[in-house]
């Protein structure tokens, strides 16, 4: 290795301590050398004996050009794609400020209200602004996904409406929920003994055994559906309601909660925060008050301090992992705090008015396509539509390879998961000239005259007034007083000084979340390569991420030494609820599904317990001594307690 290479190691950038800091720290505790240190501190046995066959490290400076190379191979096409990924505009002053801020990304969980005050306060503006859009009193602090929302809200209510209608088993999925949602609700399902009919028929599925629905809002389609009669007819039936809504079409359309929704859940990734290849984002949940303490997920309270001021705090955790453990309501832990802060704070910067203006100009936009389309004979079937226009051309099916051929010389991505059909979902970036690269399409496909819109005219209605938002929206003080770039500044400034980061200090608290990551590593979430991938483009728009992907399985496979490995799991306890489901998978296999005793030690952190149980198992708790260390003796008693029935430690 050169001399170089060898002074601008990675490794000795990223972690602190010089070589006379390290034999400082050995002196201090009586040791002689690292070697020595890791003599006496791990078992000869469970090293591992032969070098790691990983590629050579990389500086700095060849890391951002390996990352640039890769990004380079992703093609960041135009995605109109929808299914509830959207492209979006991130406020600089929030990408600067907050995205690529230590100062927010490197907080530690805020169980310590006294050093989390800032975050809080931007989590309750979170909880406030999806209260207000909702029109639900109830909300938490953000959940890992859409999808995971969906699958949470089926258990709460399955839980509440157990005492109930104890025989009760079956939640009716409509059909125009998203795909990817409808496939994490089966799963969670699967523990539960709750059977998942997916149906384009919910009203005559209705019954005694039926416990909750659940229903798209716009639908996957783009449908804007009067649930009214449906709703009316799931409550006389005593079944629970859940709707999946967009975050942007409830600043102009009637919640579901005025339908009579229990639960509403959905995804703020259009809310300032890129699709970034499918995520992360932020989720929300949001229900009635008499539900409160079945909610999954942090809630953020206001509260009174010892001096009588008021103070942010997080509030019924009597529900949560960290302590109700295997009872806990969920086993979400910190879910996605900073992405939950970013859509918060793109309503604070643009507040009501400002969102108003973003959601009017996308459905604007979307009746003057609606209109050319009709005028090019084209069948578009959404009769109430906010972003989503759906052409069916079951009539011509030919038409559908000459718009994506058309379309690919353009390097624009429509929705062609329906056979024979369109799909066409706008959004906040959509331009006057995108617009009219899209009616071009359609112009020539059709062999139409294609004449540029050149001024915007308002457009008949595309939404009932039955169906528009009676209210105004986000009325509170902070939505209404930051908008302007240095008054943003200000406030987020003024709001990170209020919380304990690494920018001021160790936190030595020591958990799965304190990880830093490098402000090198950081980099690449802001390349326009990454983040704006839809994560439903053809593979080769994505080949970068599937080379980042691939290499990372390799590095992982040989430091672990499995065999495979599994990307999806949006946080650490999903990654323990995968890997139990995956352990009870393998015992139904095997004719032995009868195994469902997990031994869990007193120490290990509250997830562990919780996820146990989402995954269908009873816990064991084994002993553990004063230092946290299992207690042997204890862990050979119960597994040979529960021999027949164990299935994993």
């Amino acid at each position: 290795m050169d001399t170089q290479k060898l002074f601008d190691q990675f490794v000795n950038r990223h972690i602190g301590p010089s070589d006379k800091e390290v034999e400082q720290i050995l002196q201090e505790i009586g040791i002689n050398s690292l070697d020595q240190l890791v003599d006496e501190t791990i078992p000869e046995n469970i090293r591992v004996r032969e070098k790691l066959n990983l590629s050579e490290p990389l500086t700095e400076y060849e890391f951002i050009q390996h990352i640039k190379e890769l990004a380079s191979k992703n093609k960041v096409y135009r995605s109109y794609i929808g299914l509830g990924y959207y492209g979006t505009i991130t406020p600089s002053v929030i990408k600067r400020n907050i995205l690529e801020n230590p100062g927010w990304y490197t907080q530690y969980t805020p169980y310590q209200a006294e050093i989390s005050q800032g975050r809080l306060e931007a989590l309750m503006n979170f909880q406030t602004m999806i209260a207000d859009l909702t029109k639900l009193p109830i909300t938490n602090a953000s959940l890992l996904d859409e999808g995971t929302a969906c699958g949470e809200a089926m258990t709460m209510i399955y839980s509440i409406m157990h005492s109930k209608k104890p025989d009760a088993n079956i939640f009716l999925v409509d059909s125009q929920v998203f795909p990817h949602s409808i496939d994490v609700v089966i799963t969670r399902a699967i523990p539960h003994g709750i059977e998942v009919k997916v149906t384009d028929q919910i009203e005559n599925e209705l019954n005694e055994k039926v416990f909750g629905i659940l229903v798209q809002y716009p639908d996957g389609d783009g449908e804007i559906r009067d649930y009214s009669n449906l709703f009316k007819k799931a409550k006389e039936k005593d079944v629970m309601i859940v709707a999946a809504a967009d975050i942007m079409s409830l600043v102009l359309l009637k919640s579901p909660a005025e339908f009579g929704a229990d639960v509403v859940v959905g995804s703020t990734q259009r809310f300032g925060v890129p699709m970034g290849y499918g995520g992360p984002h932020a989720a929300y949940f949001a229900t009635k008050d008499e539900f409160k303490r079945f909610v999954p997920g942090r809630i953020i309270g206001l509260s009174i301090d010892r001096h009588g001021d008021p103070a942010y705090r997080m509030a019924l955790q009597t529900r949560e992992q960290h302590i109700k453990r295997e009872k806990a309501t969920s086993n979400i832990c910190t879910a996605q705090v900073l992405l939950a802060i970013m859509a918060s704070m793109y309503a604070v910067y643009h507040g009501p008015e400002g969102l108003k203006k973003i959601a009017n100009r996308i459905n604007l936009f979307t009746r003057i396509l609606n209109k050319k389309l009709i005028e090019f004979g084209y069948n578009q079937t959404n009769k109430t539509f906010f972003d989503t226009l759906r052409v069916d051309l079951h009539s011509n099916p030919e038409l559908v390879v000459k718009i994506k051929s058309l379309a690919e010389q353009k390097k624009i991505n429509f929705n062609y998961f329906t056979k024979c059909c369109v799909g066409i979902s706008l959004d906040e970036t959509v331009t006057l000239k995108d617009l009219n690269d899209i009616i071009e399409i359609f112009a020539e496909a059709s062999g139409k005259d294609f004449i540029p819109v050149k001024e915007i005219e308002d457009e008949r209605p595309s939404i009932p007034e039955s169906l528009l938002r009676k209210d105004e929206i986000l009325p509170q003080k902070v939505f209404n007083s930051y908008h302007t770039e240095t008054e943003m500044m200000r406030y987020i400034r003024m709001l990170e000084s209020r919380d304990l980061s690494l920018n001021y200090g160790m936190i030595p608290l020591g958990s799965c979340t304190m990880k830093l990551n490098a402000a090198t590593e950081m980099l690449a979430l802001s390349m326009d390569e990454f983040a704006n991938i839809h994560p439903f483009v053809p593979t080769e728009q994505a080949q970068g991420y599937f080379e980042l992907i691939e290499e990372l399985r390799k590095d992982l496979l040989e430091i672990t030494g499995f065999d495979g490995i599994s990307f999806q799991p949006n946080s650490g306890a999903q990654g323990e609820f995968t890997g139990l489901m995956v352990i009870r998978a393998y015992h139904h296999s095997r004719g032995e599904g009868y195994r469902n005793v997990v031994l869990i030690p007193a120490s290990a952190h509250g997830t562990n317990p919780a996820s146990a149980v989402m995954a269908g198992n009873q816990v064991v708790v084994v002993k553990c001594d004063e230092y946290g260390d299992i207690d042997i003796n204890d862990l050979k008693q119960k597994a040979e307690q529960y021999k027949d029935r164990l299935s994993a430690l």
